[in-house]
């Protein structure tokens, strides 16, 4: 880890802190991936040290296990499952309150190859208040579909064949006025007569999927993490995002140009890059190690690294944002607490287990869940406290989310809610 100075940067300093409390409170809906502002963070919940399946409010059985996260908006449980034998997706939509199945959509699509902890529901919709956003790929197709709260189909986008050695995963995303999806595909360790594919970020507009912009990208190993928005000092919004070819990089925010990368990473992204005041971060990593969290500071047109992170750094879960720190679990279940602005850590621990979901910060607690199942609870806080450990009784691949007084957990075939005090 090298942290380096911040201190002139007063307005990092000061956008963090604006940023830290308006994150996601008790009564928001969970329109993506990690919630309405990408941290992952609750303040005003209530998480219990441990419960028993019989306390979830609703249980449904969704007919399969699959990796993608629930969203929630107007009161709708969002979610894609799948049928691992067949490949087709479905799209389903629940009532936050009672857990009833309000709708489901059916898609045919053709079988690929997928990574062993991957799924053909691995992505996650976006829910905005009007419609929800779903994505997904086969060899052929690159899919992106906008539907009505109501099940209804309002555009559908297919933007080509798609390239990979472990299958689709990335999710859509609103920034500003545009939907936004990262559109990644393989040009390395290509299986024996593949040809090499086309990465590109695509901006959309969200009512009618008309094309904003595209930009290509430098293709290399297919790379999931989620796009997020950055605003300069000056109040320029660029996009920007996370690949082994371009590292971390900023997109202009109405042309797609790019206006910086720096190359910071060795390995695949796989975790969803984070803003955090001045400062964007992401990290990269592999099965067998070598992971690693980077943080830089975008000035105009370039980038300068700010601090790294090799010890205990994730490659699947994404940190948390919580009260200026980046709360973290890493792929073979060392957990950590880290400052935001300056790299320094606060604890590093062993927690165990294997994990693929990211954690998630609730009120004062950090809820960790590995891919076996078990809920481990730490005080969110510079020193470490494990508060307890338990079986949640099914594996679990997808982060939880949370949305009016319920945590929704995705446990084997099953999504449960939990209704928090």
């Amino acid at each position: 880890m090298y942290p380096r100075n911040n201190s002139r940067h007063n307005f990092g300093l000061s956008f963090a802190l604006a940023l830290f409390c308006v994150s996601n409170s008790s009564g928001e809906d969970w329109p993506q991936f990690r919630g309405a502002r990408g941290t992952n963070y609750v303040p005003d919940a209530r998480l219990p040290e441990r419960w028993e399946p019989n306390q979830y409010a609703w249980r449904f059985d969704l007919g399969s296990f699959d990796v993608g996260c629930p969203v929630v908006g107007q009161g709708k449980v969002f979610l894609l499952s799948s049928d691992p034998q067949t490949a087709q997706r479905r799209i389903v939509a629940l009532d936050l309150k009672t857990g009833n199945a309000i709708w489901t959509r059916s898609y045919d699509a053709a079988p690929n190859r997928l990574h062993a902890r991957n799924t053909y529901g691995s992505s996650t919709p976006y829910a905005d208040d009007r419609f929800v956003y779903v994505a997904w790929a086969d060899s052929e197709h690159t899919w992106l579909r906008c539907l009505t709260h109501d099940g209804d189909e309002v555009w559908t986008r297919d933007f080509g064949p798609y390239v990979s050695q472990h299958g689709f995963a990335t999710s859509p995303t609103i920034i500003g006025e545009y939907l936004v999806l990262l559109n990644e595909s393989q040009a390395d360790q290509l299986p024996d007569g593949a040809s090499p594919g086309v990465s590109r970020m695509i901006a959309v507009r969200p009512d009618t999927g008309e094309t904003v912009w595209e930009t290509e990208l430098t293709t290399t190993r297919v790379c999931y993490g989620v796009p997020a928005l950055f605003v300069t000092p000056e109040g320029e919004r660029q996009i920007v995002a996370a690949n082994t070819g371009d590292g971390l990089f900023g997109l202009d925010y109405e042309t797609g140009k790019m206006i910086w990368n720096q190359k910071v990473f060795t390995a695949r992204c796989v975790s969803t890059p984070l803003v955090v005041g001045d400062l964007v971060l992401g990290t990269a990593g592999s099965g067998g190690g070598g992971n690693h969290l980077v943080a830089v500071r975008p000035e105009g047109n370039t980038a300068g690294e700010v601090y790294r992170i090799d010890r205990g750094a994730p490659y699947v879960p994404t940190p948390s944002v919580a009260k200026g720190k980046l709360f973290m679990v890493d792929d073979k279940g060392i957990a950590s607490c880290v400052d935001a602005a300056s790299g320094e850590v606060h604890w590093l621990q062993r927690v165990g287990r294997n994990y693929g979901a990211s954690p998630i910060v609730l009120g004062d607690r950090v809820l960790l869940v590995s891919l076996t199942g078990q809920a481990t609870i730490l005080a969110a806080a510079e020193q470490f406290h494990k508060i307890s450990s338990f079986d949640l009784g099914g594996p679990v691949g997808a982060t939880p989310a949370y949305s009016d007084g319920h945590l929704l957990l995705r446990i084997g075939d099953e999504l449960c809610a939990l209704r928090l005090p």
